[in-house]
């Protein structure tokens, strides 16, 4: 069974920038093993997107908990947003950064939507 083509178009862009938000922090990571700090903390940042997308979508164990998996994954989304800020002030104008605090705030409009 196909799980992707029982998504909403909304949850398909849910999926899609969470995946993308991930994947940037993983190079993120990759371009920080000299830092071990920001290497860990990159690599959980983006294995913790993919983890929180998969169970809210793809783990049918879970769907009982959907509700509780995408608040979580909105706090864990607006965390990652804020601590960009606070351990890159004042110097935040960097462009990977802000494109990914663009998907991420759109992520975040997105899940707070989603019913």
């Amino acid at each position: 069974m196909d799980m992707a083509a029982n998504l909403s178009s909304r949850q398909k862009s849910i999926v899609g920038l969470s995946v993308a938000t991930a994947v940037i922090h993983i190079i993120l990571a990759i371009l920080s093993r000299d830092d071990s700090m920001f290497l860990i903390l990159f690599i959980l940042n983006g294995l913790g997107y993919l983890a929180l997308v998969a169970g809210l979508y793809f783990v049918p164990q879970l769907a009982s908990q959907r509700s509780m998996i995408r608040w979580a994954l909105l706090g864990f989304t607006a965390v990652t947003f804020v601590l960009y800020f606070v351990f890159n002030w004042p110097a935040v104008l960097n462009p990977i950064g802000l494109v990914d605090k663009l998907i991420e705030l759109v992520l975040m409009i997105q899940l707070w939507q989603e019913k």
